[in-house]
């Protein structure tokens, strides 16, 4: 799985009152605090969790 393209995304806003959906999301890309990063498997499950809360993260690579 070494070779598979990863993204790394880092919560930049916090998770106070935002939809349980948009939590969800966070959780399922492994973000559980502000400014906490996590490297994710590039798949369109993860890059669509990523797009549906991009207001509250920084994606990189």
């Amino acid at each position: 799985m070494s070779d598979s393209k990863k993204f790394k995304v880092t919560l930049v806003k916090s998770l106070i009152g935002r939809l349980e959906a948009h939590k969800a999301c966070a959780r399922g890309l492994g973000l559980r605090r502000l400014n906490s990063s996590s490297e994710v498997i590039d798949t369109p499950e993860n890059r669509g969790m990523a797009n549906k809360i991009s207001y509250l993260l920084k994606v990189e690579g």
